[in-house]
């Protein structure tokens, strides 16, 4: 299944290791990154759940990693991002 991930706060030193060292030792592929830092922002998307990895446990997981990172992490299934296109 593919997701998005949002990472959202001030930018400082670590942010992307950490988002991507948790992924990589939950077995979740990054498809995709693009970041950008807006007034002093710090934004980031990441793509590629395994179909097996229980949804809730991960966003659950990476709102508590924003919150030792400083930042706010979100995960959604793409296909909410779609439905919310074809309205």
């Amino acid at each position: 299944m593919k997701a998005i991930v949002t990472t959202v706060g001030q930018d400082q030193v670590g942010i992307i290791a950490g988002v991507s060292h948790y992924l990589s030792t939950a077995q979740i592929n990054i498809l995709d990154v693009s970041q950008t830092i807006m007034s002093g922002y710090f934004t980031m998307m990441m793509v590629e759940v395994p179909a097996d990895q229980d949804f809730t446990k991960l966003a659950a997981d990476l709102k508590d990693l924003g919150t030792q990172l400083g930042v706010e992490i979100n995960i959604r299934n793409e296909r909410l991002y779609q439905a919310m296109h074809q309205l």
